[in-house]
This record gives structure tokens, sequence and C-alpha cells, in this order.
């Protein structure tokens, strides 16, 4: 396990090596002067900022001291970052060549001060909207359903990615904004937390201060996954909040169905469980999972309305044109597949760079009719 883990960072850290200095040999070619011999500011800054984002992850898997926060919240900012000047480099160089090809004389600083300028503009836009945190409102009708539960409306919230980015502040705001929302329930499908090192009931605490009629629901997502999850379930618990464990709840005469994320990427094994349920077909249910994954066997399994997140909707362009290659319609959103419903989220928080490019944060609130 070590082994791959070491692997892994290395692939990262190479890639991450090789767009530093794509952007550096860029930015000299096309605005700075000739490369001088030996250590220079610029040299050294993308030296630096090169390693920033592994080590501080390392450091975050480890410490939550305020050091570590800082640290990884800059290093993934800036990710974000650079994520916007590798594609403004590989644009500088393609439309530069493209023009000679033609004939077109390009200026070059000209060219460049135009697509850099472009890729922070992106930046900032992605960090401020990801930090506000919209109101999504839908109304889904599903058949057989109690009539006690018509007009009643769910809230649902996922990857708040609590932890080094989005802290206990974050978390208190989406609690007030969903005590103002006022909903029947509440419904978590995964990846309250980040995974990495956290005060996890500090973090969990700020839920335990909603009152709602029916309560507050969760499942794991892949991020209380990276290790035992037995800690997260219980800061959860704590918190009030009732996890389902891979099984289901009536709740004043609604099917509540639940999956940890580990057990729903298998077919089989996610199969079985939704089985062993012995779900109802022709009463309404609602199933929470993590990941929009093998929708036919939770379809086949009689499931009335699917809850997911997982997705992000790909967070910012133009990782969100491969997550929709990936999750196709189901990427986000409200889409049918044969007689079940299907919500996927773009989530509350951010993983990794704190941007959002093309999809918005959001809480989710769907009304029954």
């Amino acid at each position: 396990m070590r082994a791959r883990i070491a692997v892994f960072v290395v692939i990262i850290q190479s890639l991450l090596f090789l767009a530093h200095f794509l952007v550096y040999r860029t930015w000299l070619a096309f605005w700075g002067p000739p490369d001088p011999p030996g250590l220079t500011v610029l040299r050294v800054a993308f030296a630096v900022l090169s390693v920033s984002f592994v080590i501080a992850s390392i450091l975050a898997f480890r410490y939550s001291n305020r050091m570590a926060r800082s640290l990884y919240t800059l290093a993934a900012t800036w990710l974000g970052v650079l994520n916007y000047f590798f594609y403004a480099a590989c644009a500088c160089r393609i439309v530069y060549a493209a023009a000679n090809f033609s004939g077109v004389h390009l200026e070059r600083r000209t060219l460049a001060a135009i697509v850099f300028s472009l890729a922070i503009l992106a930046s900032i836009y992605g960090v401020a909207n990801a930090a506000r945190t919209r109101i999504t409102r839908v109304r889904v009708k599903l058949p057989n359903l109690p009539m006690s539960w018509r007009g009643r409306t769910a809230a649902l919230v996922s990857d708040l990615h609590l932890g080094h980015v989005r802290n206990r502040h974050f978390a208190e705001r989406i609690v007030s904004m969903l005590a103002s929302l006022r909903p029947d329930i509440l419904f978590i499908p995964g990846d309250l937390f980040d995974g990495t090192a956290a005060d996890l009931d500090r973090l969990a605490q700020s839920f335990s201060k909603l009152s709602l009629p029916f309560g507050s629901y969760f499942v794991a997502g892949n991020h209380e996954e990276f290790s035992d999850h037995t800690k997260y379930l219980e800061a959860i618990a704590r918190a009030g909040v009732r996890v389902i464990n891979d099984e289901m709840l009536h709740v004043d005469g609604l099917q509540i169905v639940g999956v940890h994320f580990h057990n729903s990427v298998h077919p089989d094994r996610y199969r079985m469980i939704l089985q062993r349920a012995a779900i109802d077909s022709s009463r309404a249910s609602i199933l929470l999972v993590h990941a929009p994954h093998h929708l036919p066997v939770a379809e086949g399994a009689g499931i009335s309305l699917q809850l997911s997140g997982h997705t992000h909707g790909g967070q910012f362009a133009p990782y969100t044109w491969i997550v929709s290659r990936i999750f196709g319609r189901f990427a986000y959103g409200l889409h049918r597949l044969g007689k079940m419903w299907v919500y996927t989220s773009w989530g509350a928080g951010t993983w990794g760079p704190p941007l959002r490019v093309g999809t918005n944060p959001e809480i989710v609130l769907i009304r029954f009719d």
C-alpha cells in the first residue's frame, strides 16, 4: 500500500514539475528577458511552488494546526491558478505558431499579457464563485409517495469537504442557511469531511444545532474512506446525524435506504445490499449513495429517487467537460433512468483548489409533489 502511495506521489509531483516548467519557459519566451545562468528569484519561486502542493498535502494528512491549514490552503489555491496558467502557456504557443504559419505577425508580449490576464481573471472568479453557496430548488413527483410527504421539502447537502480549506466557520454558515430554509429532513450523501487530519467533533458540531422534524441522514463518501471510516461516522453520529449503514429506515411511511461508498462501487455487493434491504417497489423510496455509479442496479431494486454527489460537476473548467463525458447527463441535476429519478449535486464545498468555474456550490431543496 505504501509503495502504491509513493508511486502515486512521484507521478503527481512529476506532472507538477512539467507543468511549472512549461509555464516558466513560456513566460520567459513571451515576456521576460533571456534565461540567465544560475538561480534567479523567478526560478526559485517556481521551484518552491512546484513542490508546494505535494508537501502541503502530506502535512495536511498528519497535522491540523493553523500553519498546516494555511499552507495547504495557499498551495491548493496556487494549484488552481496553475491550471489556468498551464492552459494560458499552451494557448500562447499554439496561437503564436498558428499566426506565424498564416503569415500574421503577433507581438509576443501583447499575446502573453492578454492570455495570462484572462487566466488570472478566471482564477479570481473561480475563488469568489466557490465561496458563494446557492440554493437550488427542484420539485419531484414520486409514485406512491405517502400523502403525509406531499408538500414536504428535503434538503440535500453533499461534498462539504470539511477540513483545512472549508472549516468550522464554513460548516456553521451552511447550517445557518439550512435553518433558514426550514426543510423537513436533511440528506448528506457523503464527503462531509475532506479526509485530512482534523478535529472531527469540532467540524461536525454545527449540525447538532439543526432541529428538523424528521432528522438528518448520512452515508459515507470516498473521502471518509481514505482510512478507517469509523472515526468519521462516530463524529457525525455524536452531532445528532443518523448514519445509515447499508440498510433501510422507515421515516413516517417513506423508505430511506443508505449505502456507503465502498459498497456501492462493486455491482454485485451493491445489488446484494439493496436486495437485503427488502425495498417495497410499490412504495416510494429514497436512496442515499455518494456517487452516481451503477444506476441500473438501484433502478432494478425499485428505488424511486437516488440522491448523490461526488462529481462536483468537474468543479472548474475544463474538467467540467471531462466529468460530463464520464457520467453523462447524470454528472449533475435531476434526470430519469427508467422508473427512477436521480439527482446529482455539484456539492457545497470544494476539493483541492478552492475554485469553481462552470459549476456553483449548492444546497438543494427538494419539494415532494
